[in-house]
């Protein structure tokens, strides 16, 4: 079973070698581009074949991982957008939801997809998150991962680096790795497959171009490069540091400002008169449901203050809540600045005053206010709290914080 470490290490040692230097050029022209890749395909030659053998298997342990999301419903929506913007392999793709809160999402050679719970935390609607599984589509459309591989394995003994790549991970680990089976290996695996920017360019147009024939709005994709960029600058700014690119999805392509004016043209190349494209805003919150409160704790978590503010307020575009009130609360407690306390206080207090605050809003509300000694308010609402979570972990705890409220209230 492949454990939450084990999985970042792989990607650790995948996404190191993703940088290349090659010169930015104009972006693919989306209508000329045909699939190399249909329904049913199968490996061609000894290399494919090879490749696709061990991906397999690589299938096998992340399908089965600890870490992969066992919700039916969202499982389902994933699948039916994969379908949906797949083009002619789309009944043969796989998709993965891994809880990792980071942006990320990556295509394997054989068809199958894994997806990060950080990125449907980042993403405002439908068609964004359609627009970024569209360009992972089109990577194996284009068969690039077959294509990166030939090109490296013409440049260097790709056994004896597999082989040395897998005794690092693997020691970083703390596994066993006797052979390509642990996912661990895979992120070196991956970073012998990974794309140039003339590849990445290639998704780009006709993944544009799939989610637009699919109905998405084209335009969703470079608004997600522009809220990733921001998010980085934030996170940036707060730790002092100059911007890193840091997330793998998007660290082959050319420079921020070339990809906006690249994905702006190709949005409006791929627009077609008369057409009608939709974001689905209202559907992608309706399906997420709870999950969005439970990937906002993840990323809390991380202790990125500037990312995890920037991802709130990016969110409340679309109108503030009492989830997006308690997270905001949630990161001043946890950042810990002087001030900070009493802002997240009057952050809970707000969240409080939506209906769809979570139970922890109160909870937290309640804290907040026996520690400024208001012992009545207090009392009310943690006693809120256990009537919407009475099977919390912490029911007995605040059952006793309320006797003792009440104790001291009949000493008085």
């Amino acid at each position: 079973m492949v454990s939450r470490r084990n999985f970042m290490t792989g990607l650790g040692a995948g996404s190191a070698a993703l940088a290349t230097g090659v010169a930015e050029a104009a972006p693919p022209d989306p209508f000329a581009m045909k699939p190399l890749v249909g329904q049913g395909y199968v490996p061609e030659d000894d290399d494919e074949k090879g490749m696709w053998a061990l991906m397999e298997r690589a299938e096998e342990e992340i399908s089965g991982s600890n870490i992969v999301i066992e919700d039916e419903g969202l499982n389902t929506y994933l699948k039916d957008i994969i379908a949906s913007v797949g083009g002619p392999a789309a009944k043969d793709f796989r998709i993965y939801l891994a809880r990792v809160p980071e942006f990320n999402a990556m295509m394997f050679p054989t068809g199958f997809s894994v997806v990060f719970s950080g990125l449907l935390l980042r993403m405002k609607n439908e068609a964004q998150l359609a627009g970024v599984i569209a360009h992972e589509a089109a990577h194996f459309l284009c068969k690039h991962q077959i294509r990166g591989y030939r090109d490296r394995k013409r440049k260097t003994d790709i056994f004896t680096v597999l082989a040395m790549g897998a005794g690092v991970a693997g020691g970083a680990a703390g596994v066993y790795v006797g052979d390509l089976v642990r996912y661990a290996q895979f992120g070196t695996l991956l970073s012998l497959l990974s794309y140039s920017r003339g590849m990445e360019a290639e998704s780009d147009s006709m993944g544009l171009r799939l989610m637009a024939e699919a109905g998405y709005e084209p335009s969703a994709a470079s608004q997600t490069w522009q809220q990733l960029l921001a998010e980085l600058d934030k996170s940036a700014m707060y730790r002092g540091k100059s911007r890193s690119r840091r997330f793998s999805l998007f660290s082959t392509h050319p420079s921020p400002k070339s990809r906006m004016k690249d994905l702006a043209y190709l949005a409006e190349r791929v627009r077609q008169p008369g057409a009608s494209y939709n974001l689905h805003a209202d559907r992608y919150v309706e399906t997420l449901g709870d999950w969005r409160r439970i990937f906002l704790e993840d990323q809390i978590l991380l202790n990125d203050p500037g990312a995890s503010q920037h991802i709130v307020e990016t969110l409340a575009e679309d109108g503030w809540n009492g989830l997006l009130r308690y997270a905001e609360a949630d990161i001043w407690r946890l950042r810990g600045e002087p001030g900070d306390r009493d802002r997240a206080a009057a952050g809970y207090a707000t969240a409080v005053l939506y209906d769809d605050a979570p139970p922890d809003a109160w909870r937290w509300h309640g804290l907040m206010l026996h520690r400024a000694g208001k012992r009545a308010e207090a009392r009310d609402a943690l006693a809120h709290y256990l009537v919407m979570a009475p099977e919390a972990t912490d029911a007995a705890f605040i059952k006793q914080m309320i006797a003792d409220i009440d104790r001291q209230e009949i000493s008085l």
